[in-house]
């Protein structure tokens, strides 16, 4: 049952903004680099400064479209408790073999309310954490962006019910998992490893051979750390998915969400029906 309203025009914004907020993480494989310049110096770099600025609009305009597509306030509510629960869980493994204890539920409750409130609730949940941890940087809005679309696939995968259910959503968060990282790496990766590097980004060239630099450096740096985020989120995910699932789906009969209120007139507003005559 989705708890957010994905509405025609809200389904247009999220897939047009989505679309360009991806670019914020690819420009490496596609800028051009200028004439003259082979490394990753130059204008080949302002890319990033432009998109850094533009990021936090797509995303207020993202979360505000959505809103008004039809989130009531159960799905408010129950957006806000569950923001609160992933922003408590996150700084128990940070800084620890990247685990990410949140990441679990992202996908449970993705899967459970829809892909609208899993964007939601990926960007409000890495938000809250943020302002909780001191992790606010210009780094935010990708960790918000990338959470918010794991959240978001979780609500479009198959509807599929039982073992096979938890396990398609344990693959989904392992990859899920994998991929953030990946994101995560693209958007600081050109301003890390310099220009004399087999791991070094360089802009103008083939798509290919960047995203083979951009590989090496991810095993080089970060791989170790989002394979723990995978495998942990694998796990949690197929420990507590059936019971998890459940319980937010017991919680989501119970809000009923979308449900219009049929009001019954009181006894005071119900027409009065005239005494019967008495007999003679």
């Amino acid at each position: 049952m989705s708890a957010v309203g994905m509405g025609p025009r809200a389904r247009l914004v999220l897939a047009l903004a989505s679309s360009l907020a991806l670019l914020a993480f690819v420009w490496p494989l596609v800028v051009a680099a200028p004439p003259g310049v082979t490394d990753g110096t130059g204008h080949g770099l302002d890319a990033p400064a432009v998109f850094m600025l533009v990021l936090p609009v797509l995303l207020v305009v993202m979360l505000a479209e959505l809103s008004a597509g039809g989130i009531d306030a159960k799905a408010l509510a129950m957006l806000g408790v569950l923001s609160a629960v992933g922003a408590a869980l996150r700084p128990l493994g940070a800084g620890t073999a990247g685990i990410e204890p949140s990441f679990f539920l992202l996908v449970l409750a993705g899967r459970v309310f829809g892909p609208g409130f899993g964007f939601l609730l990926g960007s409000t949940t890495l938000f809250t954490s943020a302002l909780l941890t001191g992790g606010v940087g210009p780094w935010l809005p990708f960790q918000m962006l990338a959470a918010s679309w794991v959240g978001m696939g979780a609500g479009l995968l198959p509807p599929v019910r039982g073992r096979l259910e938890v396990v398609l959503l344990m693959a989904y968060s392992a990859l899920a998992a994998l991929i953030f990282g990946l994101l995560m790496n693209l958007w600081f990766w050109p301003f890390l490893t310099g220009t004399d590097s087999t791991i070094s980004y360089v802009a103008g060239a083939p798509i290919l051979e960047n995203l083979q630099r951009l590989l090496l450096f991810s095993v080089a740096s970060s791989l170790a750390w989002d394979i723990g985020r995978a495998v942990t989120t694998l796990l949690l995910v197929g420990v507590t998915g059936s019971a998890v699932l459940a319980v937010l789906r017991r919680a989501a009969r119970r809000a009923a969400f979308g449900a219009v209120p049929m009001f019954s007139a009181s006894r005071a507003e119900r027409p009065q029906l005239e005494p019967a005559e008495s007999a003679p």
